[in-house]
């Protein structure tokens, strides 16, 4: 039997599934760690902290699995994208933190580039639109650091996002690559042509040689030092983490679509090989890119989801665990008596795209209480979910079937719930952890376990299913209550 070490370095927590060669977990290794807020809208995390959890994860996954790093035939590496490092290419210590893709840091910056009328150049080059989201702003704002510019000018400067640093690090430096679905969220990459922008280059000021290698999901990618498994194993696979999704859920064929609720929400449509262009905020993106064939996505990001419930947790004090949010919704049956929470902490994402926003509770009377913002605050994220997908059937997009992963799918009432606002059904598979079933399955392409990516989706199966089952009423009354709540954090933050 045949073995893959799939990598999912997140947003919170760095995991690792050593999975067999039919794609069956079979040993486990996971470190949640914290982010660094230094002010108001700013998200960093230490380089460090990404390296050693990593590690440490992945050690632990082979420990707990019926193989020794010999017997592991690929490294797979789905990442957090959008997080942007720089680092010495002779010492490999970044030069500062990791400034994280929830980062606002650099909202002015996009006001300015609004004014310099770079909105259609940047959405024709990169598929995106303007926002502190993407790598490019990040980049250019490490760079104004006096030692930055010092590696700069001698040619020992690296960027890379959370794949390309790890790579690095793995490797002994010797590859400084990124794959095209990475490359593709920097917002300095023409997905069109391949190739790394001259024009948005220029426009940032950023020098090509701070820049990796563009290579396919599935290529090679260097060997993985012995120093760190135990054995040399080589890297065959890499996506970003809703890419990597996206394929762990099976949705190879156009049409497809996948939500998933991690740290936030990523909605993401394939479309095939054809570019489509949004006209109401949503993401044209690269899927994948396998034997040199692009297929594209289109895609809805909501920066706040599973990050929400933390807060429950972790800053208020409302409950002790996430599991308790299931439990309470079921207790209120989803009614929260007028009460709304707009989970805006970092800016609202997709269709609105308002960095200056934040959060907003609102209806609150003598006789809300605990019960009733935990359940306004897991069904915001249902209701935000709606609006990308009223987003998506602008733009000629009908879903009927949703798959849906991520940590936050565990708890039913939310699934339920979910599919109730939508009017779609939700699929959630037998494996959540889709996200590094996608880059083991890209691994796995590449050392010749599986031939393609049809192979791999024979591979998904489903859970349960859920259906709209909400009145027409209720389900009115309480969009209706949503948009109130959404219009007011607009308004409050102009």
């Amino acid at each position: 039997m045949n073995y893959i070490l799939a990598i999912d370095q997140g947003t919170s927590s760095s995991r690792a599934i050593v999975f067999d060669d039919v794609g069956n977990p079979v040993g486990e290794g996971s470190c949640p760690f914290d982010q660094i807020f230094p002010r108001d809208g700013w998200v960093e995390q230490d380089p460090e902290v990404i390296w050693n959890t990593t590690l440490k994860a992945a050690r632990n996954a082979i420990a707990s699995s019926p193989v020794e790093a010999s017997g592991i035939a690929a490294i797979g590496i789905a990442n957090q994208r959008e997080t942007t490092l720089l680092w010495d290419a002779e010492s490999g210590q970044a030069v500062h933190n990791a400034i994280v893709w929830q980062d606002r840091r650099t909202a002015e910056r996009c006001v300015q580039m609004q004014s310099d009328g770079m909105a259609t150049t940047i959405n024709d080059v990169t598929g995106l639109v303007i926002d502190p989201y993407f790598s490019s702003t990040k980049v250019e704002w490490l760079l104004r650091d006096p030692e930055a510019q010092r590696l700069a000018r001698s040619d020992r400067l690296r960027f890379g996002t959370v794949d390309t640093f790890l790579v690095w690090r793995l490797t002994g430096g010797r590859s400084h690559a990124t794959d095209a679905t990475n490359a593709a969220r920097t917002q300095l990459f023409d997905i069109t042509r391949h190739v790394w922008s001259d024009i948005l280059l220029d426009y940032f000021g950023i020098p090509a040689s701070l820049l990796p290698e563009v290579k396919d999901s599935v290529a090679d990618y260097g060997r993985a030092e012995a120093q760190w498994f135990g054995a040399e194993i080589p890297i065959f696979g890499i996506a970003g983490d809703q890419q990597a999704a996206l394929i762990g859920q099976g949705c190879i064929s156009p049409g497809m679509v996948k939500s998933t609720y991690g740290t936030g929400c990523f909605v993401m449509v394939n479309t095939g090989t054809k570019r489509v262009d949004s006209t109401t905020g949503l993401l044209t993106t690269i899927g994948y890119r396998v034997n040199g064939q692009t297929t594209f996505a289109t895609e809805g990001s909501i920066f706040t989801a599973g990050v929400a419930v933390k807060w429950l947790r972790d800053k208020l004090g409302l409950i002790g665990s996430a599991a308790e949010t299931e439990e309470i919704a079921l207790k209120t049956g989803g009614d929260t008596n007028g009460v709304y929470v707009v989970p805006a902490f970092t800016g609202l994402g997709a269709p609105h795209w308002r960095p200056d926003a934040r959060g907003v509770i609102s209806g609150l009377t003598l006789d809300s209480g605990v019960d009733e913002i935990v359940t306004a605050t897991l069904s915001s994220i249902a209701f935000q979910t709606m609006d990308l997908f009223n987003a998506f059937r602008t733009d000629g997009v009908e879903p009927e079937q949703v798959r849906i992963d991520g940590g936050m799918v565990q708890n039913n009432w939310f699934c339920q719930f979910l599919s109730d606002v939508t009017e779609l059904i939700m699929e959630r598979p037998k494996v959540t952890e889709t996200t590094a079933l996608g880059a083991g399955l890209l691994a796995a392409i590449g050392a010749g376990l599986i031939n393609h990516l049809g192979d791999a989706s024979t591979r998904w199966t489903v859970d349960q299913r859920f259906t709209p089952a909400m009145d027409d009423d209720v389900r009115s009354e309480r969009i209706a209550g949503w948009r109130r709540a959404v219009a007011q954090t607009l308004a409050t933050n102009l």
